[in-house]
């Protein structure tokens, strides 16, 4: 399938593989009963190791998320090149701080049939995964983020009882360039079949046609070890998403040439996947091997078309739209690299709330429960591999395998993930330093290959910031869709010299702020820098290479041929903390994030809420309006709303209507009132909509003496399977609860009961309080406390203490 010359590309629909748990076929977690230890151990793959004096740890976990901080955790003498450095500075906090660099071992053991299949699925361990069972090297697997699997049955004891495990894995200094964290952070599984079975990512679905009326399923399902005398049955049922059989197939063959074995289906008045909508199917295999069940595969997928249309835009079931999406990495705040589904469900919630609608996976391959989550949730996703490829970026990147890995990299990635519906494209790199290598194209050619061949119903971007190389050497017009990341003063001229006629914004905005600091007087700055080393909540900072989110909005409300965008980021993450990233301890984490690291948004939030929420009314106002010292002095109110109209009254007197107009680019998604003035009180916004009625309001006050501390959780009630989570937002408030946005006080954490205290964050990034010990100062008033069930159902007690105000409590239940 020629994709470059189509100017239509129509996909379809797909899947996350899960296997359900029938007595051909087991999948099991390997969570518990691991032991750990930091440190190389020559002899620590052998069975008879003794390993009684390790660390005993629950997998996911990351060993470097304990800290403690400090700046010469693999401090970096570097030149960003793409960010137009020239010269090698010294980089501090680049990748967080954090003791990620070194090497680490994990042991533990299983039991499996001595009769079956067993293999081994990693779904990420960073970094360079040295596997052994029973003393004997399994697999070798150097990318820290990609899924990877490997057969153990010929290792395996006869008895197929207490088969030892062990992984090595190591994390070289300068391998990155933000925190990636540490050990086995993703899942591991183990999986035991028959001889004959469908393997690991075994099927693949495409969706032929979608229409409201009818669409073609066609099911292709790999089957291992059938002999060529073997016969095959494969009996499959389509379930809708209320678990009902919509329609079902029942096929034999005694020959398939080493091809996939293919059943094709129709879906009659197909429920379609969107992310206002995002309607899941399954297709329930069960294979015969000469009449004789081998397996049940279940495979989950959706039902949807894309399009990318020149000149027109993207289309999703036939319906235009643009791209309101967001960057992340893969860090969980406080909670490290250690994969958790409530902490990610948490985030996605928050971006759902804010109209976000897309995920870019920068700059990794994702882990799956993340990709399961985005399908159940609404969310497209552009899945993304590199941040290098065969020319480094860092001295220990991924470069170093890149020639002999890059293949197996992408091709494990596009099986796991080619039958998620929520996936609408791929990317195969970022900012690569190869995108200006006179050849360059040809290392993106071979990997824009690999997708079509592996997937030919999804195309393919990269995200390119040297726009003036890769308009010139042939780089972006080879590409499926044209990725620019920033660089929007050179759009319009992109789109007039490329061939594809669309522009993405592949990597937008890159604004910093920290939650709760305004500076004065409020300008446009770019690359400012101040003593206390944080940044203006007035939205109008950036780095030197970007921009405010005003100029990203307009490009999309302007210019059909823009296809939306990915903000950098949707979250605070740590490493990477511009513009104080240079010789700038004690910053660590980022300042991008439109929330921050504690997930408390930050007033940014709001501004694209206000345009991105259509559903959702918006009126938020900033700053805050307690000031000692600034009586009488100006003092600019902002108010991000989804309304055209509001009126700002300080103490009851009104400084005017605010209307939205094009007089400038901030006007068109702002009010503001550049001439307010500081007086301690109230101010109030009343918002009116386009026919001029008063239709909402919103009041700030200022916070008298700090009184207690107010506990929020966003969950009452947990899960009691020792992994749920509550994220409860601890706030130090006045007598009338309005918070005392000044107040920086420690606060004492203490959880009883039925579950526990795991870690907190304050969203400060020069904050250097190790996230898991139960104490942490308060910024700008506020922190997050993060709350971990237990395994049996009652009730957990979580009390936040602190000098000076009284204590507060609150209880979640556990069941």
């Amino acid at each position: 399938m020629n994709m470059k010359h189509q100017k239509q590309l129509l996909a379809v629909l797909l899947m996350g593989t899960a296997c359900t748990l029938q007595a051909q076929r087991s999948e099991t977690l390997l969570e518990k009963n691991w032991k750990f230890s930091k440190g190389d151990f020559k002899e620590a793959s052998q069975p008879e190791f003794n390993d009684t004096k390790w660390e005993s740890v629950v997998i996911p976990h990351d060993w470097a998320i304990f800290g403690p901080f400090d700046m010469n955790n693999d401090l970096q003498n570097v030149a960003v090149t793409q960010n137009f450095e020239k010269k090698a500075s010294l980089k501090t906090g680049r990748t967080g701080g954090l003791p990620y660099v070194g090497t680490g071992w994990y042991r533990t053991s299983f039991d499996a049939p001595a009769d079956k299949e067993v293999t081994l699925l990693f779904d990420g361990a960073m970094s360079e995964a040295r596997v052994y069972v029973n003393g004997k090297e399994a697999c070798f697997w150097p990318f820290g983020y990609n899924s990877f699997h490997c057969n153990v049955t010929p290792l395996m004891n006869k008895d197929g009882k207490n088969n030892t495990l062990a992984v090595r894995l190591e994390n070289r200094p300068q391998s990155s360039r933000w925190y990636p964290g540490a050990g086995l952070y993703r899942n591991v599984h183990l999986i035991v079949t028959d001889k004959v079975h469908v393997p690991v990512w075994g099927t693949q679905i495409t969706t032929p046609h979608v229409s409201k009326d009818f669409a073609a399923i066609r099911l292709q399902t790999k089957i291992d070890n059938a002999g060529e005398k073997t016969q095959i049955r494969v009996e499959t049922e389509i379930l809708s998403p209320d678990g009902k059989v919509v329609t079902s197939k029942e096929n034999t063959s005694r020959i398939n040439h080493g091809q996939p074995f293919e059943q094709n289906f129709i879906v009659n008045a197909p429920e379609l996947w969107s992310p206002e909508s995002p309607s899941l199917y399954k297709a329930v295999s069960k294979i015969y091997a000469d009449d004789r069940l081998v397996d049940t595969y279940t495979t989950r997928f959706g039902i949807r078309s894309i399009e990318y249309i020149a000149d027109k835009g993207f289309y999703l079931n036939g319906k235009h739209r643009k791209f309101q999406g967001v960057c992340n990495h893969h860090d969980l705040g406080p909670l490290g690299a250690a994969i958790n589904v409530a902490a990610l469900r948490h985030q996605l919630t928050l971006l759902k709330d804010m109209g976000c609608d897309a995920i870019r996976t920068s700059h990794n391959m994702p882990t799956p429960e993340l990709v399961a989550l985005c399908d159940e949730m609404g969310f497209m996703m552009m899945i993304e591999p590199f941040d290098e490829w065969d020319i480094a970026k860092c001295e220990n990147g991924y470069h170093r395998y890149f020639n002999e890995w890059a293949e197996r990299d992408m091709v494990n990635m596009l099986h796991n993930y080619r039958n998620n519906p929520c996936v609408i494209m791929w990317s195969i790199g970022n900012e690569v330093p190869t995108q200006c290598s006179p050849v360059g194209y040809k290392v993106a050619k071979f990997l824009q290959d690999i997708c079509h061949r592996e997937d030919p119903t999804r195309p393919v971007t990269c995200g390119m910031d040297q726009v003036t190389c890769v308009l010139a050497n042939g780089f972006a017009a080879m590409i499926d869709i044209p990725g620019l990341n920033y660089r929007t003063q050179r759009y319009k001229e992109s789109y007039d010299q490329l061939p594809q006629n669309l522009i993405l914004g592949s990597e937008t905005a890159s604004t910093v702020s920290s939650r709760g600091v305004y500076k004065f007087p409020v300008e446009d700055k770019k690359s400012t820098k101040y003593e206390d080393h944080q940044c203006s909540s007035y939205d109008v900072e950036a780095c030197s290479w970007s921009n405010i989110p005003d100029e990203d909005f307009a490009l999309a409300d302007d210019n059909h041929w823009t296809i939306g965008q990915f903000v950098w980021t949707g979250f605070d993450y740590l490493g990477e903390p511009s513009p104080y990233d240079t010789d700038a301890w004690p910053n660590h984490s980022s300042m991008f994030g439109i929330i921050d690291l504690a997930s408390l948004p930050k007033d940014r939030y709001y501004l694209y809420r206000s345009v991105w929420n259509k559903d959702a009314e918006t009126l938020h106002i900033l700053p805050h309006w307690t000031w000692p010292g600034r009586e009488g002095e100006v003092t600019p109110v902002f108010v991000y709303t989804n309304y055209p109209t509001a009126e700002l009254f300080i103490n009851g007197k009104s400084y005017g209507k605010q209307s939205k107009n094009d007089s400038s680019l901030k006007n068109r998604y702002r009010l503001m009132w550049m001439d307010a003035v500081y007086e301690p009180g109230e101010v109030k916004v009343i918002a009116y909509n386009k026919d001029g009625k008063a239709v909402a309001e919103k009041v700030v006050r200022t916070a008298g003496k700090p009184h207690h501390i107010e506990l929020v959780s966003n969950r009452n009630e947990l899960t009691a399977d020792g992994k749920d989570l509550a994220y409860v937002t601890v706030k130090v408030v006045d007598k009338d609860g309005n918070l005392c946005p000044t107040d920086n006080r420690q606060i004492n954490f203490s959880a009883k009961g039925t579950g526990k205290y795991r870690a907190a964050a304050n969203g400060d990034p020069t904050n250097l309080e190790q996230f898991h010990l139960p104490k942490m100062h308060t910024f700008n008033g506020m922190l997050t406390a993060i709350i971990q069930a237990g395994e049996t159902a009652g009730e957990i007690v979580f009390t936040a203490k602190a000098n000076g105000v009284k204590a507060g409590n609150i209880r979640i239940q556990t069941k």
